[in-house]
Order: structure tokens, then C-alpha cells, then sequence
């Protein structure tokens, strides 16, 4: 099965085995000649596989029986974070809105409530934001600013769209019972932002990757913000970070 699709600014030929990949790609299908291919084999899913039930070992979870299909979406999204750094772009973990045009990431690792953080933004700011990404956006480093696009793998709620907007911060987030938040500089944020950031494998794509990394932090302010689940959390947190 091959379809085209349109993600971050690059059109993409995926071939797959399974069609669960085309149904959740649907709202970013496209045509025209594409500037690069993916296509799976079964091996690239057994990898997916074996890489998931290491990690839920290493968390003390329960290994979990995906299906081919879901695990193929993340072979294929492993694929195209490969391919892109080659165009200036790479994956990032986190949850990002567009706010007025611009665009407000938070990150941490995973269960600490970058979710829970954009919904109170929603609730707080109403039709002024909208989410772009919810999980796994594309940061491209273009002239003075770093770009982030919305993708299809947007997390379990499947909460994004497909929009880009320039990023103006970046807010590293832990759990508070109380709320505050302080501008922090570049070099305070470097270790985090570095673990939320896909390492490719090709050696080529990962220096590359560092290099844009180092970019991003030329181009974005940072923030640390300490929180518990109410809505004034939202209201502390917008106000800093929009300048």
C-alpha cells in the first residue's frame, strides 16, 4: 500500500505493509513528486517490537501485545526522523500550541502532564489556541527562527493539527503543589531538551541533529514552570512565557 503525504513542508512516499499507517495519516495526504521514500518490511516492526518490550522491562511495566500495525506506525515515523534532518528538521517530544500565531511547547518526560498543562491552556485562552501537536512535533531551524509542524503520530488523544507557527518558547515542566514559573537560560535547559530530542541512529543524521539542536537554543526562550492541575497554573505560565 502507497499513498503521499505532506509532513513539515516535505512530501513523502510511504509504502507499507499494513493500512493502519494511511488512516492516521489521512489529513496530511498530498500529491506531487516526493522529495523522499519509506517503506517497511516486517523486520522493521519486529525491531519496534523488541525495542517497546525492553522498555517497558527497564519501567517495570507489563510488556503490552501491539499489533503489527500500530507498531509499523512507529517504524515509519523512526524512518522519516531519520530522513529529516537532512532538510534542517528534527523530532522533538512535547506539547505544543499556537497562541496568536506563535507557538508554546512544554516537555518532560512522559507522565508528568505536558498533556494536562495544554489542556488547562485551552480551557484558559478558549479559540485563541489551537493545539499543533500533543506529542511528537518536527522543529525546523530556517534563517532566525525554529518552526514547529504539526505531524499525524500527535499522541494517544490524537490531539494536533496540520499547521506550523514559529516557536517562540520552550517551558520545561515538573509537578508542584503550587504554581510558578521563572526564565531560565539556555545552558540550564540543554540536558532536558537533549533527552526529549529523537537521536537518530545514521551517525550523519545524529550530528546533524546536535547541530540543530544547538540552533534551537539560539532562537527560543526558556522557561522552568512548577505546577499542580488548576487553572491557574495556565494563567501563570501564558502570561510569562508571552513576553
Amino acid at each position: 500500500m502507497t499513498h503521499i503525504y505532506k509532513i513539515a513542508g516535505k512530501i513523502i512516499k510511504i509504502t507499507s505493509l499494513h493500512e493502519d499507517i494511511h488512516e492516521y495519516c489521512r489529513d496530511y495526504s498530498s500529491e506531487g513528486k516526493p522529495d523522499f521514500a519509506i517503506e517497511t518490511s516486517q523486520a522493521d516492526i519486529e525491531f519496534e517490537r523488541e525495542k517497546s518490550a525492553r522498555e517497558n522491562i527497564a519501567e517495570g511495566h507489563e510488556i503490552i501485545n501491539y499489533s503489527d500495525g500500530y507498531l509499523e506506525e512507529l517504524a515509519i515515523y523512526r524512518k522519516i526522523s531519520e530522513r529529516m534532518p537532512a532538510y534542517d528538521t528534527f523530532l522533538f517530544h512535547g506539547s505544543v500550541l499556537a497562541v496568536d500565531g506563535l507557538g508554546y511547547m512544554f516537555t518532560a518526560p512522559s507522565g508528568t502532564g505536558k498533556s494536562t498543562h495544554a489542556k488547562l491552556w485551552c480551557d484558559f485562552l478558549g479559540n485563541r489556541a489551537i493545539m499543533v501537536n500533543d506529542d511528537k512535533p518536527l522543529v525546523k531551524i530556517t534563517g532566525t527562527k525554529a518552526i514547529v509542524y504539526g505531524t499525524p503520530f500527535n499522541g494517544k488523544h490524537r490531539r494536533g493539527n496540520n499547521i506550523s507557527v514559529p516557536l517562540r518558547a520552550i517551558c520545561l515542566l515538573e509537578r508542584s503543589e503550587a504554581n510558578h514559573i521563572h526564565k531560565i537560560m539556555p545552558s540550564e535547559a540543554y540536558t532536558k531538551l537533549l533527552q526529549q530530542t529523537y537521536r537518530p541512529l545514521d551517525p550523519i543524521a545524529l550530528a546533524k541533529t546536535l547541530s540543530l539542536l544547538d540552533e534551537l537554543m539560539k532562537r527560543v526562550n526558556f522557561y522552568k514552570l512548577c505546577c499542580n492541575t488548576d487553572i491557574e497554573a495556565a494563567k501563570i505560565s501564558y502570561n510569562a512565557m508571552k513576553g
